[in-house]
């Protein structure tokens, strides 16, 4: 293998695929595998669940091939390197590669390729969808910061695809939140569903661009890839069923409180700061237009609380809620105005948008409450 590149366009290929890279049980993972064919360098990463294959474009090939290159000590080569020509070469001993520039060389050992576990293949394909990126984007941005840490239930550990004739919702839940993301145009011609873990959801996100570019997301029982630009994600996908989500969704909560999102979770802010160590637990007190958020810690003889206006005409009601799960809740949505509908202080508050918003797309979160002691 043979070949010239700019330093900073291999770096840009490469560290999407460091991310992928992490707490690798199996020594030749730690490596990137380059293959190397005609004019395009496919760059492979993997944890043996999580896949990343990268093609960067090579303007100077004078040798193809293939070899796997420790990852982690050639993109901290790169980093240092300002914008400049570079050469890629295996050497004679077929055990190391030289990289040269202008005015040096270093030599890194290389491992065969042939050591590289290959690519799962798709088997029996479920569906295949096309999801505008921007889209897809979004709807894991609004979700995955409410995704388990669950070892006895794996299912909760990712996002839910759902999808069918009438349009796809992502959904993500911890239990004590529930967050649904659904767009109307994202449709398959069958009902089909499958979970991704949050891991390659995170990558996923942070690579897709913000544009209506098509991600081509085709899957089985075992696997999703998801295809976009000149890289391919392969997600091993979560074994087992999701919950049934919509029968938790409340469908007519009859109290609703209409409120700015931003006053909200600044007040939330400063008086969580009072709240109990132990439960973060915060009380809604609420009134003819008027809510009250109080919290206290006896055994640190602290407190606070803050009112403020809002437009609710419904019963009088006292409501707790989890400090840190309402702060996640406020701080990702994407509204100015937001909508809690409630039914009575043990049932589950749904969150909704209380202003215009785009009539393909819909967030609700769902927040349940806890007990609270006078």
């Amino acid at each position: 293998m043979k070949f010239i590149v700019s330093s900073s366009e291999l770096l840009h290929g490469l560290l999407a695929g460091l991310k992928v890279i992490t707490k690798t049980t199996t020594p030749i993972l730690d490596n990137f595998l380059f293959e190397l064919k005609g004019d395009t360098l496919e760059v492979t990463a993997s944890d043996s669940e999580t896949i990343l294959k990268t093609s960067i474009h090579i303007d100077n090939v004078i040798e193809e091939g293939s070899i796997a290159v420790p990852a982690k000590i050639l993109t901290d080569s790169l980093k240092e390197f300002p914008e400049m020509p570079i050469e890629i070469k295996t050497m004679e001993d077929n055990t190391t590669i030289e990289i040269s520039w202008s005015s040096g060389v270093q030599r890194i050992p290389y491992f065969d390729a042939t050591l590289y576990p290959a690519l799962p293949l798709l088997n029996d394909i479920t569906a295949t969808v096309n999801i505008p990126a921007d889209s897809l984007c979004k709807g894991i941005g609004h979700t995955i910061y409410a995704t388990a840490d669950d070892v006895l239930r794996p299912v909760m550990n990712g996002i839910l695809f759902d999808m069918e004739n009438t349009g796809t919702s992502l959904v993500a839940s911890d239990s004590h939140k529930l967050v649904c993301f659904t767009h109307t145009d994202i449709c398959s011609e069958e009902k089909c569903s499958f979970i991704l873990p949050k891991k390659p959801a995170s990558i996923l996100r942070n690579m897709l661009p913000k544009s209506d570019d098509l991600v081509k997301v085709t899957f089985d029982g075992k696997n999703a890839y998801f295809e976009f630009n000149d890289n391919i994600l392969i997600g091993r996908l979560v074994d087992g069923s999701y919950p049934a989500y919509n029968t938790v969704i409340p469908k007519n909560n009859p109290n609703k409180m209409y409120i700015n999102r931003l006053d909200l979770f600044n007040a939330v802010k400063r008086v969580s700061v009072c709240s109990n160590q132990a439960t973060s637990s915060m009380k809604f007190s609420l009134t003819f237009n008027s809510l009250t958020i109080s919290a206290q810690d006896i055994g640190f003889a602290i407190s606070a609380n803050e009112t403020i206006a809002c437009q609710y005409d419904g019963n009088p009601m006292d409501i707790g809620f989890k400090a840190p799960y309402l702060i996640e809740i406020l701080s990702n949505l994407p509204y100015d105005e937001i909508c809690f509908e409630l039914a009575d202080p043990a049932r589950a508050a749904l969150i909704v948008s209380a202003g215009e918003t785009d009539p393909k797309e819909n967030i609700r979160s769902l927040l349940m409450p806890i007990r609270i002691t006078n």
